[in-house]
């Protein structure tokens, strides 16, 4: 790493410091645990684990954990691009060290995904419309909501059928993820 470099990268080191420190304090005044926005993340964090708890059909247990782990990975990473982006942003937060999205992209959009895919595997339902109407409804209902009580802001040229889109591909992109891990179980099983 040439001096040039390493001055470049301890600068913005610095910068992200001061940002964290500056969530840090943000957090302290506006989202912390005497808020309801804390206790209403917290909601949105654990009540969809204890759904998942008493429904999940455990025989597939892997299978919906993997395709659930898959949208939260995908989840998380476009979140934090659309944050750094400025295309969205979440004002409250659980704790400053987590994304501000952690509750939605951990825990509540991956269960309910997680659900809806077991709901099609047991009752042999088109996975893709299922996804597109839960996709709709996270896109135009859910984050509306959430926009409308100050718990997320969308900027400039980001719109709520984007959101649908990302949704949706995550998803579609999660379920043939899952799939094709699934082959290659299969064709190990068979050798």
């Amino acid at each position: 790493m040439t001096s040039e470099q390493q001055k470049a990268f301890e600068e913005i080191m610095n910068h992200e410091t001061v940002t964290t420190n500056l969530w840090v304090e943000y957090w302290k005044h506006y989202s912390n645990l005497s808020t309801w926005q804390f206790w209403f993340n917290i909601a949105c964090l654990l009540l969809p684990l204890i759904f998942l708890w008493f429904l999940m059909d455990k025989r597939r247990a892997f299978q919906l954990g993997f395709y659930g782990f898959s949208i939260h990975m995908m989840a998380t990473y476009i979140h934090e691009y659309g944050v750094r982006e400025y295309l969205w942003g979440f004002p409250y937060m659980m704790f400053p060290p987590l994304p501000a999205s952690v509750s939605l992209d951990a825990s509540l959009a991956p269960i309910a995904y997680m659900l809806m895919y077991q709901w099609t595997l047991n009752r042999k339902k088109n996975y893709y419309l299922a996804a597109a109407v839960l996709s709709g409804i996270f896109a135009f209902v859910y984050k509306p909501i959430l926009s409308a009580f100050n718990l997320f802001h969308l900027y400039g040229w980001m719109n709520y059928f984007y959101l649908f889109l990302a949704y949706f591909i995550v998803v579609v992109l999660a379920k043939w993820i899952t799939d094709l891990f699934k082959h290659f179980q299969s064709e190990a099983a068979e050798k």
